[in-house]
């Protein structure tokens, strides 16, 4: 098998993908930045301060509603710190309202989605951290499409304080008004985009004005497992979850399935969680797509359950969402409670993920892609719905 190129997981995008960053906005900054910034800027260091109650703690994302500013300092003050991030491309919602999905543009045409999880208990986000991706596993939406560009601090932010509004206006219902659960499980490899997912996480977990005040340990980190990204992770001081991609047991069947694992294999990047979970105490989550007739075969069951046997590990079964045309599809209900079961007989905690939006293109990517592959209808100028 050919090997594919990777993408950097220690350091920001390649300055050709620099260029088409978008502009500085707050959530870029903690908060002595911003009050720096608005110093340059000829005002009063505490109008960074007031920006930020209402971006972060009324979760007001437009300027103009900011009417404690007054109306000049307001334009000049938003202008370079509250730049439009993301446009609204479609909004589309199933499962009564508990699931929305976004699509957006941005400032130069890219396109990622956010999704919002409504549960009696807790309001969950998915969101982006690249346009696209460039681990290139083939059962992936996202991953067919390759990698776009990563995304800003800002734009990371932005989707998370979009969709915790929602959740405050009441349109989830049955939910609580308040997002409690941020995962990083949209489009993208997080720990290649490795400094600016951080510097989200930290904007996402300081309480307001500098951040929204979430906790850390709701906060989940997905990879498909780059190992010294993991490593590093592990020393940054925060109790947020790490999800493991990992998909198969085997190098053979991870090498076409998670093509990062022609680098790291299977016991290295296991070693890298388990050294996660040593140094700070949180259980590993290991996400297992099942995939019909390529990776439900009760023996990779009973090797996996040998593998996380003992080990500060939780796995998380996910009912393929096939993209369309895809020779993927998801494993039958008998095969998937029968590997449930191997699991749980070798002492592994074992769950079936939820499965939600199936019919808004819910897995990661599709809606992306149904909108790049249209080409009679111009939705971009659709209102969301």
């Amino acid at each position: 098998m050919t090997s594919l190129p990777l993408i950097p997981a220690l350091s920001d995008a390649p300055a050709a993908r620099r260029a088409s960053m978008p502009p500085r906005h707050l959530a870029d900054l903690d908060l002595a930045g911003r009050q720096a910034l608005v110093t340059e800027l000829g005002e009063p260091a505490f109008r960074a301060k007031q920006m930020s109650n209402h971006y972060f703690g009324r979760l007001v994302r437009d300027p103009q509603a900011m009417t404690d500013l007054p109306a000049a300092t307001r334009q000049r003050l938003s202008e370079q710190l509250l730049p439009t991030l993301l446009n609204p491309v479609r909004e589309l919602a199933c499962d009564d309202g508990a699931t929305r999905k976004a699509l957006w543009k941005l400032h130069d045409g890219a396109l990622v989605e956010s999704v919002l999880m409504g549960y009696p208990d807790r309001v969950t986000v998915c969101i982006s951290s690249q346009a696209g991706c460039g681990m290139a596993c083939p059962f992936c939406a996202t991953g067919q499409a390759g990698l776009t560009r990563n995304l800003s601090t800002a734009e990371i932010v932005d989707q998370a304080v979009y969709l915790a509004g929602v959740a405050a206006s009441g349109a989830v219902s049955g939910s609580p008004p308040r997002l409690s659960h941020v995962v990083f499980m949209g489009m993208g490899e997080p720990l290649a985009n490795y400094n600016r997912v951080i510097a989200a996480i930290r904007r996402l977990v300081s309480p307001a004005p500098e951040g929204l005040g979430l906790s850390q340990r709701h906060i989940t980190v997905s990879t498909v497992g780059l190992v010294p990204a993991i490593h590093r992770l592990a020393s940054e001081d925060l109790s947020v979850t790490l999800a493991l991609s990992l998909h198969a047991p085997d190098d053979d069947l991870r090498d076409e399935l998670v093509p990062v694992n022609q680098r790291w294999k299977v016991a290295e990047v296991l070693d890298a969680a388990w050294d996660y979970a040593a140094r700070t105490g949180r259980r590993v989550s290991i996400e297992y797509a099942m995939i019909k007739d390529v990776n439900d075969q009760p023996w990779r069951a009973d090797l996996l359950g040998r593998l996380l046997a003992g080990k500060l590990a939780h796995v998380n079964l996910i009912p393929l969402n096939p993209t369309p045309g895809s020779r993927w599809d998801a494993s039958p209900k008998p095969v998937e409670r029968e590997f449930v079961r191997r699991l749980r007989d070798a002492g592994v905690s074992t769950t079936v993920r939820d499965t939600r939006g199936r019919e808004i293109d819910g897995a990661c990517g599709q809606l992306a892609a149904a909108e790049d592959n249209d080409t009679n209808t111009d939705r971009a100028g659709e209102a969301p719905a």
